[in-house]
């Protein structure tokens, strides 16, 4: 199990988390999603076959792309 915390710049509120975990949990692999607007954060838990960069596309094809 791999577990990374992402930071995106543009979260603003819960909504944005959702809109992020509902969109997140489409890659197969992806266990549990969560976020936090104040901090700018999104913490992703995954297995095999996702892999962080997948995650990253996923979120800058969203709208809610990560910083490196």
């Amino acid at each position: 199990m791999e577990k990374q915390m992402f930071t995106v710049s543009n979260i603003s509120c819960g909504h944005c988390v959702a809109t992020i975990q509902k969109e997140l949990q489409e890659l197969d692999g992806v266990t549990n999603i969560s976020g936090d607007p104040q901090d700018k954060t999104i913490t992703v838990e995954w297995e095999a076959p996702t892999k962080a960069s997948q995650i990253e596309n996923k979120l800058t094809e969203i709208g809610y792309p990560a910083l490196a």
